[in-house]
């Protein structure tokens, strides 16, 4: 049991969930006085909560290689940088498979992080870790959820067709049946979290699927990666910093948890400057405005991202 680290997971819990309901209830209200947020607004709020998040992956070469091995942490760089800029540049290239193919790729990085940190925050607690098919039945649908039903939503598609035209179509014919199979999914994950009385995880698929129905879809994609995973996963950087782990266990949640952003600020600075050099000198691929530029930077790092936080997930689902 580690009564520092809990309380750093059970903030990050807290304020993860006081930003969708916070979501949840701005655009509720909108809808009853029917006020239209204009695209243009949805866009800016968009591109500013998917930087919030860019720091939470951006020191996966602090806590993978050991820096005393210099080579290997070299190596690890680099190889890490390569595959992102291949990532990158096939979603830029072949807009509507590469973005089909993120899709799926991000959904199951999504749940199966977030399922992640439940397991870390018990631990933290000294309470059992769920088995793997019980946590499947909260992963998928808590991954699938705010990435499949805000991108079949109807109101997406002049989204889409304002970030890039090409993917707009993106899910063709499948558009309902891909929206129906993610709502059966997690029906079942929310009734069956309740026949087993978790309570916490059923009440994370209700806002879940609250803030993929009711909030715009750019709205409800954003708001979930920036103020939802990116939350999340620092926390679960926390035991990895030194520094971090130090202001846990001396009680100081905050401050322990801004040692784990602090280190990935660099990101969103490089990523702003990427961005907007992208749309100068490679405007053939990025003329569609800055947030397809900075989504395309963003699911490019999803990729060396994700197979770095795999290696920790899989140790916690053995």
């Amino acid at each position: 049991m580690d009564i520092g680290l809990s309380r750093v997971y059970e903030l990050a819990s807290r304020s993860s969930r006081i930003a969708v309901v916070g979501a949840i209830i701005t655009f509720g209200i909108f809808d009853l006085i029917s006020l239209d947020f204009p695209l243009s607004g949805q866009i800016i709020i968009a591109v500013i909560a998917l930087l919030i998040g860019i720091p939470h992956g951006a020191i996966d070469h602090l806590i993978t290689i050991p820096r005393e091995s210099h080579v290997r942490f070299i190596s690890f760089i680099i190889f890490y940088v390569l595959l992102a800029i291949a990532a990158g540049f096939a979603i830029a290239t072949w807009n509507q498979i590469g973005f089909q193919l993120i899709l799926v790729i991000s959904a199951l990085h999504f749940g199966f992080g977030d399922g992640a940190f439940k397991s870390e925050w018990n631990e933290s607690r000294g309470i059992a870790k769920d088995s793997f098919p019980k946590l499947c039945t909260y992963a998928l649908p808590a991954g699938f959820l705010p990435v499949i039903l805000p991108l079949t939503d109807p109101r997406a598609l002049a989204a889409l067709n304002r970030i890039n035209p090409e993917i707009a179509d993106w899910s063709g014919s499948l558009n309902q049946s891909l929206r129906n199979l993610t709502l059966v999914l997690a029906l079942v994950g929310f009734l069956f979290l309740l026949l087993i009385k978790n309570f916490q995880s059923s009440i994370d698929l209700l806002l879940l699927i609250t803030l993929s129905l009711l909030t715009p879809p750019l709205i409800a994609f954003a708001v979930y990666f920036g103020c939802w995973h990116a939350v999340r996963h620092t926390a679960r950087l926390v035991p990895k910093l030194p520094k971090a782990i130090s202001f846990a266990h001396s009680g100081n949640s905050f401050k322990a948890f801004l040692s784990a952003v602090i280190p990935g600020l660099y990101a969103v600075i490089g990523s702003i400057f990427i961005a907007f050099g992208l749309m100068v000198f490679r405007p053939e691929y990025f003329d569609t405005g800055l947030l397809w530029t900075v989504l395309v930077i963003i699911w490019a790092l999803t990729i060396p991202h994700m197979l770095t936080t795999a290696k920790f997930d899989l140790q916690l689902f053995k």
